[in-house]
């Protein structure tokens, strides 16, 4: 069955994080051998308290060098201006044009709380609930101009005009925006957004708002359970579930199995093992950073591919272990296995991040309302 089949596409994503490392061409690097392997999107880590580059500068950096691959920094909702986190990542879809996401996550630890001096920290379902407003406000202001962009000087709230600009008058529970945005309406209409749903206070932000949600389970069941829960509350807040794409989110350490696979091996995928007899796919270990696979190219895509082909997820985010190692080999090995058996893309049929996951470019609220704010 091929990656076009009634399961739908197999969606895959991989993590560039590299620690300790403030070299753009290290990231262009990584970034532009997950764009060979044709994979959707990578995600650049950040926070308030993890020593690093800033992950949104660095990915708008990392995008004139790169064509196709979609982008997506973590941005803290926690002890940020709203306003400014939605510019940013406009910003980079602007210069991607359009391969740009937003991977929302929130800040509890009272450290991160000093470092700002604001309020102290929250607890996790205030936190989600405010980056919920921030991810509505923020797609309010994305509309805020119509489609074509037009002047600096536009008069706000135009109804109807190329070029218009409308009015966002928007009070949340920790703050408020006056809009409309700086900057044109994004060549995605929407940047993509992404949560971590594997925590139950960040289920509900993820049904709602995201495009992409995360999941961190060890076995295909628990994935599988995340996925309906999430896909039942999304169709409870009028949305069409298929429109949200549930991954699977594994650490990979691909340093002690089979070597990178030429085309043609693992011809058994998937299923059992023509050698040894093992089923395929029976699941990740778990590991002090969350679930671990730990293998080979051959057998991951084997895992890959059965938990595919059990609706268990639409596709997986991948962490390598070792940056280099593990990014090349799961590129070069695990990649082209799915690819030979038609199990994932080949080439990207699209140039947005949005068109690599099948989902349509949001109509702009205020002018399918006929202007209103």
């Amino acid at each position: 069955m091929t990656a076009s089949s009634s399961r739908g596409l197999l969606h895959l994503a991989a993590a560039v994080d590299q620690p300790s490392v403030y070299a753009a061409a290290a990231y262009t690097e990584q970034v532009r051998l997950a764009e060979r392997g044709g994979l959707d999107f990578v995600t650049l880590g950040d926070g308030f308290g993890c020593p690093g580059p800033d992950a949104l500068a660095v990915l708008a950096r990392v995008a004139p060098e790169t064509g196709r691959i979609g982008l997506v920094p973590v941005v803290t909702t926690t002890h940020t201006e709203p306003f400014h986190v939605q510019t940013a990542v406009a910003t980079l879809d602007w210069v991607s044009r359009g391969r740009a996401g937003w991977w929302l996550d929130v800040s509890s630890g009272e450290d991160e709380a000093r470092l700002f001096g604001r309020r102290p920290a929250a607890g996790a379902d205030a936190l989600w609930r405010e980056a919920g407003e921030v991810a509505d406000v923020a797609a309010r202001l994305w509309d805020s101009w119509a489609d074509g962009g037009g002047p600096p000087d536009a008069a706000p709230g135009r109804p109807g005009a190329r070029g218009g600009r409308h009015r966002v008058d928007f009070t949340g529970a920790t703050f408020s925006v006056r809009g409309p945005s700086v900057l044109p309406r994004p060549p995605q209409g929407h940047p993509v957004r992404v949560v971590d749903a594997t925590e139950r206070p960040a289920r509900q932000t993820a049904a709602r708002y995201a495009d992409v949600a995360l999941v961190r389970a060890a076995d295909g069941a628990r994935a599988a359970a995340v996925r309906a829960e999430l896909r039942s509350a999304a169709a409870r807040y009028g949305r069409d579930p298929d429109t949200l794409r549930i991954l699977a989110s594994l650490v990979v350490d691909l340093g002690g199995g089979e070597p990178a696979v030429a085309a043609g091996w693992g011809s058994t995928l998937p299923g059992r093992d023509r050698e040894t007899g093992r089923r395929a796919g029976t699941g990740p270990g778990a590991d002090a950073r969350g679930p671990l696979y730990r293998g080979g190219p051959v057998d991951l895509a084997r895992l890959i591919a059965a938990w595919h082909a059990e609706s268990t997820v639409d596709g997986f985010h991948l962490v390598p272990a070792e940056p280099h190692r593990d990014l090349e080999r799961l590129v070069n090995g695990t990649v082209v296995l799915l690819q030979h058996h038609g199990l994932f893309r080949t080439f990207y049929p699209g140039s947005t991040l949005r068109e690599h996951l099948g989902l349509a470019r949001p109509a702009n609220r205020y002018e399918a309302a006929g202007g209103g704010s």
